[in-house]
């Protein structure tokens, strides 16, 4: 048991993820605190990086450029697709996600930007891509 997270520690710790402009996107203050393994792919590595040596108790909020966060937004990521190439069993709806399945069985998720009778507009890059992110967390312990 190390006294400061690790980058393969099991870690307690409250969260909070939330756009530059204070959009929340997750948050488990005021909630029950999340146990997540690190190096598991549980939380993304930019995030997991910035938990890298804290020791218990403390709390720490970190911004991150898109650069260090979830990448630039690629242009090249977003398609146009026409309907019948979309994976069927789902109600496409504007803002969805969609799974779409790779070559040897691998599955990736695309929104949807635009829809028209004919045509969808995917956007293959992470939703969060292009934005600066606030992370905010509270290390509660080290397992």
């Amino acid at each position: 048991m190390s006294d400061t997270v690790e980058a393969d520690s099991l870690v307690t710790l409250h969260y909070r993820l939330a756009t530059a402009d204070d959009i929340e996107i997750v948050s488990t203050f005021g909630a029950s605190p999340a146990t997540l393994q690190l190096g598991s792919g549980e939380l993304a590595p930019p995030l997991e990086a910035c938990l890298a040596g804290l020791p218990v108790g403390a709390r720490q909020v970190f911004e991150l450029a898109p650069e260090q966060a979830f990448g630039a937004h690629n242009p090249q990521l977003v398609q146009r697709m026409p309907r019948q190439e979309l994976p069927a069993g789902g109600k496409i709806e504007l803002h969805a996600l969609i799974e779409f399945a790779a070559p040897g069985g691998a599955k990736f998720a695309g929104m949807v930007r635009e829809l028209d009778d004919d045509s969808a507009l995917i956007d293959f890059n992470h939703p969060l891509a292009g934005k600066s992110i606030r992370f905010e967390v509270e290390v509660v312990g080290i397992l």
